[in-house]
């Protein structure tokens, strides 16, 4: 069974940091490239960044690019988003998602070319 669990949300105040934590299982995490997605209440969810070993490569929104950073750990089968520098407009639900390639590779930052999602974790930064 495939399943995607994040962790790590919380509430913290502007400027701060937090890491998110997605374990996955139930498929070669090698294989699959791992978004993070987000979504705030009453908007579309948008994508904040994704990591692909097989290109080896890291991508970013452009809303976040400079202040988030995405890594893995194939050994334990997690990818992290470590945010820094937050803002109120970061506040949202955020997801990870994983995609076998997307195609082209720029579509990474749409919802449509992930086929497994968890459940998200909500991540609330006050003023």
């Amino acid at each position: 069974e495939v399943q995607l669990v994040e962790s790590g949300g919380g509430l913290v105040k502007a400027g701060g940091s937090l890491r998110l934590s997605c374990v996955v299982s139930g498929f070669s995490f090698a294989d699959y490239a791992i978004g993070w997605f987000r979504q705030a209440p009453g908007k579309a969810r948008e994508g904040v960044s994704c990591i692909s070993n097989r290109r080896n490569g890291t991508y970013y929104g452009a809303l976040v690019k400079g202040r988030f950073t995405i890594s893995s750990d194939t050994a334990k089968n997690t990818v992290y988003l470590q945010m820094n520098s937050l803002k109120p407009e970061d506040t949202g639900v955020y997801f990870c998602a994983a995609t076998p390639s997307p195609t082209p590779w720029a579509s990474w930052i749409y919802s449509r070319e992930y086929d497994y999602w968890g459940k998200g974790t909500l991540v609330t930064v006050s003023t």
